[in-house]
């Protein structure tokens, strides 16, 4: 399996991770176990490489939520910063199933914020 793949993936979500103010030893372990493990999956299924970025955003996405809640911006990683007033809600990559061409979208408006790897610094950080 070429690795260039799990290495661009990996580089896009941490990207996110540190636009966003959340880049710590903690997420970062998140992440590299979640492309420990799409590794595998992508050498079972190899026609599935357009998927594995995305995928491995949902998956830290998914475990951050699992280890902190729904409270703060590292369970809710990534913050819509777009809806102003409306309580605090998620991005998530679309399409689900990752890709090709993963985006993250805000799941009040449905609005595309960012293509996967370019979300924009938080306001907060």
């Amino acid at each position: 399996m070429d690795d260039r793949v799990i290495f661009d993936a990996r580089a896009s979500v941490l990207a996110d991770l540190t636009a966003r103010g959340v880049a710590n030893a903690g997420t970062v372990s998140v992440l590299d176990e979640a492309c420990s493990q799409r590794r595998w999956w992508v050498e079972q299924w190899p026609e599935g490489a357009a998927y594995i970025a995305g995928l491995i955003a949902q998956d830290v996405q998914d475990a951050l939520i699992d280890e902190h809640g729904r409270n703060g911006p590292t369970g809710l990683w990534p913050l819509c910063e777009r809806c102003g007033e409306a309580p605090l809600h998620a991005l998530h990559i679309e399409p689900d199933l990752g890709g090709p061409d993963p985006a993250w979208v805000c799941d009040e408006s449905g609005t595309v914020v960012a293509e996967l790897g370019r979300l924009e610094p938080s306001s907060g950080s």
